[in-house]
């Protein structure tokens, strides 16, 4: 199982986070280069205070012990978040009005209607 989820993140070229067991460390922004038997090939850099380092390196499959990916990422405090024109009417961010929130998405009220007939029969 551990062997087929790495080798969908070895498609997807997303950056993960892994944790090597056996060394008792965490791996972070690694790109999963290839899987080959029991072998995991990985590219990362490291920085320290005047240089940026590139890594490659091969790992057993069975020295993996955990591996994160980042969903998303969202600002914090007021962001103005940029819309294009050509934004399918299905994805775009609606801003809600106090008169919406009272409304169904069908444009009926959230109050079921009277008929005035009806209360003249209950009489």
């Amino acid at each position: 199982m551990l062997r087929r989820k790495i080798y969908q993140l070895c498609c997807d070229e997303r950056e993960v986070w892994i944790f090597l067991r056996d060394q008792q460390r965490w791996l972070e922004r690694v790109r999963i280069l290839d899987i080959e038997g029991d072998l995991v090939t990985l590219r990362y850099e490291t920085e320290d205070e005047d240089e940026t380092s590139s890594w490659e390196e091969i790992v057993r499959l069975e020295s993996i012990g955990a591996i994160t990916k980042k969903l998303a990422t969202v600002p914090r405090g007021e962001f103005e978040w940029q819309l294009t024109e050509d934004c399918p009417e299905t994805e775009q961010i609606r801003t809600s009005h106090p008169e919406a929130s009272s409304s169904h998405p069908d444009g009926n009220s959230s109050q079921p209607e009277t008929n005035p007939a009806d209360e003249e029969s209950e009489l």
